[in-house]
């Protein structure tokens, strides 16, 4: 779906998608930044200690094209705001 809405996205839209990895977590968030032409991943993985679907917290990386922004371990609605954060700060900072 995520390939589907970048080969159809403007310049004005802002895409974000996310990316569940346990090997080569790194290149394959990347990979898919770029085939599915987005603006953001949310790296979300599985090797991390307390991170995951049996827990609360949650422990991710956002991934740009440029740059890398990684968060701490932290309950999962706090990294919804980080995420809801850092998109704002690039749409209108």
């Amino acid at each position: 779906m995520a390939a589907a809405l970048g080969k159809e996205k403007r310049q004005d839209q802002f895409a974000v998608g996310f990316a569940l990895e346990t090997d080569n977590e790194d290149s394959n968030a990347r990979e898919k930044l770029q085939k599915k032409n987005l603006n953001m991943i949310v790296l979300n993985s599985l090797n991390d200690p307390g991170a995951g679907f049996k827990h609360d917290t949650n422990k991710i990386t956002i991934i740009e094209k440029d740059t890398t922004t990684a968060f701490e371990l932290k309950h999962k609605s706090e990294v919804a705001q980080d995420i809801v954060n850092l998109i704002w700060e690039r749409l209108y900072a």
